[in-house]
């Protein structure tokens, strides 16, 4: 079907080596999530029910108070910030950058105000906050974010992400600590996490993507207090309805989300799929190993090093040419310049990992 798709619209086969990436379509849903978003789809309903109901629906396998379907995680962070400045007040929220909020600011460690496709500020802007940045790019403590607290101060937001730094970086529970101590608000964005039960026990809102681990349609989930899930559902008639979740992608984020809960860890055999990645081992000046995922989750790639000075070729242009060839491989490429990139194994569909493996071997100079 999605070939069938390429070749109707002219597109390019692509094979996401990156993992969970926005710029790929992030996941690629079971049958069984896709025909609840086509019974849904086909059906109609009352959107405000759904959006209590299925909110309930998350909050219980999730364990907090309460939850909503949003978007996107992106959007979450809007929604969020948003809920929080207007303290659900209507008609501020309906006039949100028109009218001035005193109590706006959204504490954050410098290391985590990253860029994940968007910049976290942009997020944090567009939802009515002002970010007030603390700490340093390699070190976060718990009293830069005490120092900073104020009349002003809206809410702590707290990134757990590998795009974020994780050197001298404070953790999530102690954020939580200061956070409770100090009775301020913490958002924290889980958007990748695959535990989804952890966060919304050390913060007030958490957000976490609904098409990344939870592998559903493009979407999020904002899970936390009911007072806080409740002054979000009102910017719902403000910024949010440019945000709105479509019926087919909430029943597809609920089938989802319940296969989720009962998944299996794949975790050894998707480092059993690398294993054919370290037969290019035998290219002289290529370097292939298997490491864990940076954040210290249970994802494991195979990391392949590239000698530019025996194989006439660097991880930069291997990466782009790799991108750029008639089947467009993407590749996990933040380590480029250093030498490397990743090859992740979760999104990997039929023969993907020999396509990559012969691809490589082609770029390297192997005979």
């Amino acid at each position: 079907m999605v070939n069938s798709l390429n070749a109707k619209y002219g597109l390019k086969r692509v094979i996401n080596a990156s993992g969970r990436m926005s710029i790929l379509g992030v996941s690629a849903p079971t049958n069984t999530v896709m025909e609840a978003m086509k019974k849904g789809g086909q059906s109609y309903v009352e959107v405000a029910d759904l959006v209590d109901k299925g909110g309930d629906y998350i909050a219980r396998i999730l364990g907090s108070e309460a939850a909503v379907i949003v978007n996107s995680a992106s959007s979450g962070i809007a929604l969020s910030v948003a809920a929080l400045v207007t303290q659900g007040n209507r008609r501020i929220s309906e006039r949100l950058h028109q009218d001035k909020i005193l109590r706006n600011e959204i504490i954050i460690l410098k290391g985590h105000n990253v860029q994940y496709g968007a910049p976290v500020e942009t997020m944090v802007y567009l939802g009515g906050g002002k970010l007030v940045e603390v700490g340093y790019a390699n070190e976060g403590r718990g009293e830069h974010i005490e120092d900073a607290i104020s009349d002003t101060t809206a809410a702590i937001l707290y990134v757990k992400s590998h795009h974020a730094v994780q050197k001298n970086m404070i953790s999530v529970e102690e954020a939580w600590e200061i956070a409770q101590r100090r009775g301020v608000p913490l958002i924290v964005d889980a958007a990748a996490e695959e535990d989804i039960h952890k966060y919304v026990k050390c913060s007030d809102l958490a957000i976490y993507s609904g098409s990344k681990a939870i592998e559903g349609p493009t979407s999020g989930i904002v899970a936390g207090r009911r007072t806080y899930v409740e002054w979000l559902k009102v910017q719902l008639h403000g910024i949010g309805r440019s945000m709105k979740v479509g019926k087919e992608t909430a029943f597809g984020l609920l089938q989802a989300l319940d296969e989720y809960i009962v998944k299996e860890d794949r975790s050894e055999q998707e480092k059993a799929v690398l294993q054919i990645l370290l037969t290019l081992n035998e290219v002289p000046g290529v370097k292939v190993t298997i490491v864990q995922d940076e954040a210290g989750r249970e994802i494991y790639r195979g990391r392949v090093h590239l000698d530019q000075r025996q194989t006439g070729i660097s991880a930069v242009t291997a990466v782009e040419k790799l991108r750029e060839g008639d089947i467009a491989i993407y590749t996990r490429d933040y380590g480029a310049r250093q030498g490397y990139f990743d090859i992740d194994p979760r999104p990997l569909l039929g023969d993907d990992i020999q396509v990559i493996q012969s691809e490589i071997y082609k770029l390297a100079g192997g005979k």
